[in-house]
């Protein structure tokens, strides 16, 4: 141990991987839950933390109910650990106290070697400062608190790294104040480099530069500097950074500052005295935590002008009139490339947090393209993202009108709808309550739109067209030749996008002049001076920046134009190009650089999302039809839409446990980077949702371009995350074009296949007489083709559809049949299906030792393949079974088992339906408090889903309980909600949560 003195005979570092250091070596402690309570304890060394804090370390705001308890096995795993030291983990009301010299604490010792250096620099001794803060920054051993994962502990973290740079920065003030500029060059340098937008550590380095004679590249420094905060930022550098340079361009002397210790930012907060403890609520009254979309994609960092029209939506969107009226409404129109989307998106994230607290929704609705949105496919994505799972969303258009506009009635929240295709489409989608706003962009003039204000953009003005050209080209080059500038604007018609794009081809080519730019653009003055009159001539200003891009960029261009859906990964380029590199984003690199293609956002990974701009996205797509043969555009749109494949069918596997209950067909696949694919699929069902809108687009690349093996084979590959998450209008859409593909190829096995996703989705839907027709015919066609896998899943779902009906006999004679096939393809999850329905019949009838029998043998079976749905389904039918044999305490343990695996899935309905049965359980056993309690929550779950036919089945149930416990009034009132709707989905729920 070295870097911060004499160490006591235990040391603890945080500053890095908290490790704990003893003289024979280190005493490990396990990653998780034992990690993040060191770190929450060491933080706070010699203080008491709250039993409350480390929950709230470890689970943030989703404690389990046995938090405490678990807690309390890690502090005595801990206290195991420290035996061997000097140092005592206590129990101290209301928590803990962890004894221990906080000079043995790296963070704590540091903060003594930086009140030592400030002492010191007091003294006028800058030597000796200097070389204590260094000392305190060596004490880093990496990132502060890496390994630990804990949203309570993450923002201690970053302060402690601001920290850690600041201590840097203090110790090269001191020692540039003492002359040794020269030698700190290289150190201050590497630190730029890494942080190259903190205007102190540029100005040393500046400094130490221009110290050693070095005046040009202390300039440079300068300029490279201001250029990057520009383009990352849109400002300026700082007025000590502007005064710094002119002291350099003058010549100033520039002595050495006095010696001192800058105030730095704490290390951690002060701690809360036991009486600030948070008080959680009782689960018997739970109050679920209310959704707050944050849809709108990035603002414009370089965004200028409009203030005109920014002054009028926000005045529309904010005025006092608003508050108890009508929803303020704009509505935004004006010619393609004219910055509808930008203004529309920069006026949203000026508002939202401090008008518009409770969420922004957007959405793209395609009005310009040939399939707009209808409004209730976007009433559906806005009621999702406001916490509404999709299983509970009504079918009509109507009915989700009145759901959403009831959600938004109490909210303040403002929704944006780009471009627009007519007033239909905006009129449904008006919140309810006079605290929202709408913000709509469209190509049309949408005056249908009821109370809205016209908003009518047009070209931007001369001074902020020269305004946005001075950013991106750079004052230098516009004070040399400002007749050319304004040449160009006049070329280009001052229309923001023909400008934003030759200005990039300007940035990118410093050695070119603004008068050659101009001369290249004189051949189509005849059609820029049509301008105004749409796509000619915004055809002609992307075909001058698609003559300047090598070869292999036009073709990323060209193919990137067979790609469809609101933003699209990076690695989508190495499939079209059939490039297999690393990394194939660098592939459309390029075309950012010219502002052909924007970069929309960033995925879970840290990649960047990219989409054409509507207007590029046209120009792209008539150089593919001019310019690659059909065969070559066949080609790559099979490597795309085998490269989604690939990556669904990985989903499926990681979700599924293993290969099961999937017909992959033969479509080619093609690998996206392994890294890339790893980085993508760390949440499998949450990457399927995100990018359903590309998978869809696939889905339709691959019927366009007569690809029909791969069109059924993406199509069945999406049915888990269509049955699962319940998007039924997206799993018949789909369904529609695979099975027109696959008609038209006379595809056998594709048909057979899609037959069966028909018969699956009826079922869904709850209609079970076409389910029964479809699961025929596809069991027909599978027989036909002695398929045993699609002949094994059509029996079993028939075999679901016959006990449905009561023909028990038969299903459990198909459940026979359907478990045989699926043992001889050696497929587990579908013989613990074929187990778990004939577990259920068999008890139901009576038969309950038969039925227990299977049930235990199908979950053998999903403990193998580890899929937590499945095992939470096979553990309900069980929890019934033990009900059925009058042991209430064994079904309450395997429902509770049961609940555990839901709740960490993150599905609502199925939570809702454990706790009723959980409550059901605790009325039994005479625990009329825990029943309570669950109940509650139950009903809470149910109200907040909108589920209002589970809720009464709830409600009478809690009623009953109330009713029992003498609270007749409240009771009294819950039958009387209940009796206002009619339950009619019975114990299992959704389709979905029973087979």
């Amino acid at each position: 141990m070295n870097d911060g003195g004499d160490f006591p005979r235990v040391f603890f570092r945080l500053l890095g991987p908290p490790q704990i250091e003893v003289d024979s070596g280190q005493v490990r402690i396990p990653p998780g839950r034992q990690q993040v309570i060191l770190a929450a304890l060491l933080l706070e060394a010699g203080r008491i933390v709250s039993t409350d804090h480390l929950v709230d370390a470890i689970w943030d705001e989703d404690p389990p109910e046995t938090a405490r308890t678990q807690v309390q096995i890690c502090v005595s795993r801990l206290r195991k650990s420290l035996a061997a030291t000097d140092v005592a983990l206590v129990t101290s009301p209301p928590g803990y106290l962890l004894r221990a010299d906080r000079e043995s604490v790296d963070v704590h010792l540091c903060d003594l070697l930086v009140s030592r250096a400030d002492e010191e620099a007091r003294q006028g001794r800058g030597a000796e400062a200097a070389a204590l803060l260094r000392q305190a920054a060596g004490l880093w051993r990496g990132p502060a608190l890496s390994g630990v994962n804990s949203p309570l502990l993450s923002p201690k973290a970053a302060r402690l790294e601001e920290n850690r740079t600041s201590l840097i920065e203090s110790y090269l003030d001191l020692e540039l104040g003492l002359g040794r500029h020269d030698r700190l060059i290289g150190e201050i340098d590497d630190l730029v480099r890494r942080h190259p937008l903190r205007e102190r550590l540029r100005g040393q380095l500046m400094l130490a530069l221009y110290r050693s004679g070095r005046q040009a590249e202390a300039l440079d420094a300068y300029r490279r500097g201001r250029e990057l905060l520009i383009e990352e930022l849109g400002l300026e550098p700082g007025k000590e950074l502007r005064a710094l340079e002119s002291a350099i361009l003058a010549g100033d002397p520039l002595s050495p500052p006095e010696s001192r210790v800058e105030a730095r930012p704490p290390v951690r907060p002060a701690p809360e005295p036991p009486a600030a403890e948070p008080v959680r609520p009782a689960a018997a009254d739970p109050e679920p935590r209310e959704a707050r979309p944050r849809q709108l994609p990035a603002d414009t960092a370089d965004f200028v002008g409009r203030e005109e029209w920014i002054s009028s939506v926000e005045t529309t969107l904010t005025r006092p009139g608003n508050q108890g009226r009508a929803v303020g409404v704009a509505v935004i129109v004006g010619r393609p490339g004219v910055g509808k989307s930008s203004l529309a998106t920069h006026i949203a994230h000026r508002l939202a947090d401090a008008h518009f607290p409770d969420g922004q929704l957007y959405c793209d609705m395609r009005g310009s393209r040939d399939d707009p949105l209808e409004s209730s496919e976007v009433l559906a994505r806005f009621l999702r993202a406001l916490g509404i799972p999709g299983q509970t969303i009504p079918e009509h258009r109507d009915e989700r009108a009145e759901m959403y506009r009831s959600l938004l009635s109490d909210r303040r929240v403002l929704v944006v709808l780009d471009d627009a295709a007519g007033e239909r489409q905006v009129t449904d989608l008006l919140p309810g309550g006079s605290g929202c706003a709408l913000v709509v962009t469209s190509r049309s003039r949408l005056t249908g739109v009821p109370g809205a204000n016209l908003v009518e953009l047009d070209v931007l003005p001369e001074d902020e067209a020269l305004d946005l050209l001075h950013r991106v080209v750079g004052p230098e080059r516009m004070a040399a030749e400002p007749a050319a500038a304004a040449a160009l604007l006049r070329t280009v018609g001052r229309l923001p996008l023909a400008l934003r794009i030759v200005a990039a081809r300007l940035a990118a080519r410093r050695h070119w002049s603004l008068a050659s730019m101009v001369n290249r653009l004189a051949d189509e003055r005849h059609r820029l001076d049509e301008l105004s009159h749409g796509d000619l001539t915004m055809r002609a200003s992307l075909s001058l920046s698609y003559d300047g891009m090598d070869a292999d960029t036009r073709r990323a261009l060209r193919l990137f134009a067979l790609a469809d859906g609101p933003s699209q990964p990076g690695w989508i380029a190495g499939a079209l190009l059939d490039d297999h590199r690393r990394y194939p984003s660098d592939l459309l690199e390029p075309l950012v650089d010219v502002q052909m293609l924007d970069v929309t956002g960033f995925d879970a990974g840290g990649e960047p999302r990219y989409r054409f701009h509507d207007v590029i996205r046209l120009f792209a797509r008539e150089r593919l039809a001019e310019e690659v043969p059909q065969a070559d555009r066949t080609a790559a749109a099979a490597r795309l839409v085998g490269g989604w494949l690939a990556l669904a069918d990985d989903a499926n596997l990681r979700i599924r446990g293993g290969d099961h209950l999937f017909h992959h067909g033969t479509g080619p696949r093609w690998q996206p980077p392994r890294a890339l694919a790893e980085a993508a699929l760390r949440d499998p069902m949450g990457w399927l949702e995100s990018e359903q809108g590309n998978l869809f687009s696939a889905v339709c690349l691959a019927a366009d371009h007569g690809l029909d093996e791969l069109c059924w084979n993406l199509a069945l590959a999406l049915v888990l995350m269509y049955n699962r998450r319940g998007y039924s209008e997206a799993w018949e859409r789909t369904n529609e074009r695979a099975m027109a593909a696959v008609r038209a190829a006379d595809n056998r096995l594709g048909i057979a296949a899609m037959t069966s996703s028909y018969g699956f989705l009826y079922l869904d839907q709850r209609r079970f007489d076409d389910a029964r027709r479809a699961m025929l015919d596809g069991l027909a066609a599978f027989e036909e083709l002695d398929d045993v896998q699609g002949r094994a899943q059509c029996t079993r779902e028939l075999a679901y559809l016959d006990q449905a009906e009561g023909d028990y006999e038969s299903a459990l004679t198909r459940c026979a049949r359907a478990y045989r096939d699926f043992e001889s393809i050696d497929d587990p999850v579908g013989m613990g299906r074929a187990l778990t329905l004939s577990g259920h019949i068999h008890t139901v009838t009576g038969s309950v030792d038969a039925g227990e029998a299977d049930l235990a043998r199908a979950l053998v079976l999903y403990e193998r393949t580890g899929d937590p749905r499945s095992r939470a389904q096979v553990l309900r039918r069980m929890g019934q079974v033990a009900q059925v044999r009058g042991d209430d305490r064994g079904a309450l343990r395997i429902l509770t088992e049961a609940f555990e695996l839901l709740r960490d899935l993150g599905d609502p309905i199925g939570e809702g339906y454990l706790l009723h049965d959980l409550g059901r359980a605790n009325v039994r056993l005479g625990r009329p408090e825990e029943a309570r309690g669950l109940l509650g929550r139950a009903l809470a779950v149910r109200e907040q889903i909108m589920d209002r036919q589970g809720g009464a089945q709830v409600s009478l149930d809690l009623a009953r309980l109330l009713a029992d416990l003498g609270e007749t009034e409240q009771a009294a009132e819950l039958e009387a909600r209940a009796a206002r709707f009619t339950p009619g989905r019975g114990d299992g729920g959704t389709v979905a949560a029973t087979r």
